[in-house]
């Protein structure tokens, strides 16, 4: 039986003293005169002079600017930080970078998908793509500033339909293919994009899913929409004829003269210019448009790809995404590094179970990144890597979307490889990166996150602000990151950044995650703090599931939370008042799964659904889901909520009553 903190793995002097980390501090020495006793020393430096941690990985990535920085940042105020005053930059181009370093018909991208066959992309392909469809989308008036979006799944077309957009200095969003159209329009009508990249399908479990009809639904509901860039993925039929606007085919625009690399002209970029917005769901309201540069992610992807994954030349690196999630955009990290990105557009399970680890064989991946669930998922099938994969390139295997148990860390080494560097991270959408993760020159413990990732001066507190070790507490940045959100979209007075962010420790970045900081620097993560949804690693928000279940004439309202198990599962219960003369039975409860599953995605259907006499709120009449949960998380009434601040005080007692149920379930080894 593994115990939490447990010694798994001690990296050998070789492994160690060959990782990029270990480089990056040889180079200090030489070019900065600094000396560090290991990674312990080096992030403590990182944090204390972020200046000058900052700049040196400018230099050492040799990061292109066509003009001058003038200063590294303006302030260590949050928000509204400014990086790298005067440079001008390309994401694209850093992506591009290595493409005639050495021969162009080497890998880019490894691909694959329930539609297609394993394939190589070259970086020569891939650049010369770009160029072409760069050009295009000038020739259709697309230009710096413009928002680009796209309704495609994870295949090569949608890598280079990004760069494209970003080589010009347009402005890139995108949402994955199984998304409804309200979800869609939810996010694509809060930016008014001017042209949407769109693939008529996608086949998810060996069932083919047709998107046309939500394509049209989409266009005629975001009415900055001028263009539509049509890719016949699933089949060949020709795109619905109601599309209210110009339709151009994507195989049609690639169909050019190809662009020397030479004469090419990248769009040169500032560092508060817009490069992609992400969109993060909060409990209220529409999705939170989050707004990233050039330069702070080109800072922080560097940093992350080659000190926290280790990424090196020519391997290659995988990570099951679709496009909705964040993580779609770090596969970059790939290219960055002049190595391989591998993209799977499909179930991870289908056709058979083990199918990512078949995958993970046939790319040789370096490292292998997936979701704690899916890890325990192939070990409850009973399936032992090992013995039926070879995976001689594998080192290591990265778990994120929710915290790791012991018991993950130790199968992993038991049913995979006993010298593996085994790293769990967690970050967020707001950084696009992790925050706390791994380096390849420290042990590794059963449960345990090793470290704070460099230039990330993270501390847990407690609600009076004051700094906690070894006991859970609030996770805070309290100095600036590079890849923190520029500006929430429509945000101009920075109003709902610093509610969403900073409203509860003055200037001090309150993340919504619960943190345990260990003597050693080790991170346990707790779960969400907040009231957002952690859908097996995927946060979605609350505020999208209440937008569909006001429009159901049987419901009058609702509250749904997500509870993390001692498994490491999770249980999203969703609560419903129900409309006189309407009753909760099996026909009602399947019409709600389906229209969330529909409207939605399949992650929004809830686990189980409650009818409820009624709904609390607060006197200032916001849902009480964070008291809810509490309470499902083993809290007293008392400790859970302050019925002094509700609007009706009575109506928290029926959940404090199915919490007592659910929590003897599970001491009883049900639920």
């Amino acid at each position: 039986m593994v115990e939490e903190g447990q010694l798994l793995w001690t990296p050998s002097e070789e492994f160690a003293e060959g990782s990029n980390v270990a480089e990056y501090m040889r180079w200090l020495r030489s070019e900065r005169g600094l000396h560090f006793d290991g990674y312990a020393e080096l992030w403590a430096w990182s944090v204390e002079d972020i200046a000058g941690f900052w700049k040196s990985i400018w230099d050492y990535f040799r990061i292109h600017t066509v003009t001058p920085i003038i200063e590294m940042l303006s302030s260590l105020d949050m928000p509204g930080v400014e990086w790298c005053r005067g440079a001008t930059v390309n994401y694209a181009e850093h992506v591009l970078r290595y493409e005639n370093v050495g021969d162009s018909s080497r890998p880019f991208l490894f691909h694959c998908s329930e539609i297609r066959d394993y394939e190589t992309v070259s970086w020569h392909e891939i650049g010369t793509k770009v160029r072409i469809l760069a050009e295009q989308l000038r020739k259709m008036g697309v230009g710096r500033g413009d928002r680009v979006v796209a309704y495609m799944p994870n295949i090569p077309e949608t890598v280079i339909a990004m760069l494209a957009t970003t080589a010009i200095g347009g402005v890139w969003s995108t949402a994955a293919p199984e998304f409804g159209t309200q979800t869609v329009v939810d996010r694509f009508g809060q930016i008014a994009p001017k042209l949407l990249f769109a693939a008529d399908g996608y086949r998810y479990a060996g069932k083919d899913f047709d998107r046309r009809t939500q394509i049209s639904e989409i266009v005629r509901s975001v009415s900055s929409i001028e263009k539509v860039v049509w890719f016949n993925y699933l089949k060949d039929s020709p795109p619905p004829p109601d599309i209210r606007a110009d339709v151009l085919q994507l195989n049609t625009l690639l169909d050019n003269p190809p662009i020397d690399p030479a004469d090419f002209h990248y769009e040169y970029v500032g560092g508060n210019h817009p490069l992609w917005v992400l969109f993060s769901s909060g409990t209220t309201g529409l999705p939170k448009p989050i707004v990233h540069g050039h330069i702070g992610i080109l800072l922080e992807h560097y940093k992350s790809a080659a000190f926290h994954l280790n990424l090196k030349p020519g391997r290659a690196m995988y990570f099951y995404s679709t496009t909705g999630w964040m993580m779609w955009n770090t596969l970059m990290w790939a290219p960055l590094m002049n190595a391989v990105a591998v993209l799977y557009d499909g179930h991870p399970a289908h056709p058979e179970p083990d199918f990512l680890w078949k995958l993970a064989e046939k790319a040789n991946v370096q490292s292998f990144g997936t979701s704690p669930t899916f890890i325990d998922n192939t070990r409850k099938l009973g399936i032992t890597p090992k013995e039926k994969y070879r995976l001689p390139g594998l080192d290591n295997i990265f778990l994120v979307g929710s915290p790791a148990t012991p018991e993950t860390f130790a199968w992993l080494y038991d049913a995979v490889d006993e010298d593996l560097w085994i790293t769990s991270q967690s970050g967020g959408t707001e950084f696009c990166s992790g925050l706390v993760g791994g380096s390849p020159t420290l042990p590794v413990h059963a449960g345990e996150i090793q470290a704070r990732t460099l230039g990330a001066d993270i501390k847990a507190f407690d609600e009076a602000g004051r700094e906690v070790i070894g006991e859970p507490g609030e996770l805070v940045i309290i100095k600036p990151l590079p890849s923190m959100p520029l500006f929430l979209w429509g945000d101009s007075d920075f109003k709902r950044y610093r509610d969403s962010y900073f409203d509860h420790y003055p200037s001090v970045w309150r993340h919504g995650d619960s943190i345990t900081i260990n003597g050693r620097g080790g991170c346990f993560l707790n779960g969400r703090s907040d009231a957002t949804l952690n859908r097996y690693g995927v946060r979605i928000g609350s505020a999208e599931i209440y937008r569909t279940l006001d429009e159901m004439k049987e419901i009058s309202d609702s509250i749904i939370v997500c509870v993390e198990k001692k498994d490491g599962g999770y249980y999203m219960p969703l609560f419903v008042a129900l409309a006189p003369g309407y009753m909760l039975d099996e026909q009602l409860i399947r019409t709600i799964n389906s229209r969330l599953r529909t409207e939605r995605s399949p992650r929004h259907v809830p686990d189980e659904v409650f009818a409820v006499p009624a709904i609390p709120y607060t006197l200032t009449n916001k849902k009480m889901e964070v008291p809810v949960r509490k309470l499902l998380l083993g809290k007293s009434i008392e400790k859970a909520v302050s019925q002094g601040s509700m609007r009706d005080p009575k109506s928290i007692l029926w959940f404090a009553d199915f919490a007592r149920e659910y929590l003897a379930g599970l001491s009883r080894g049900h639920g």
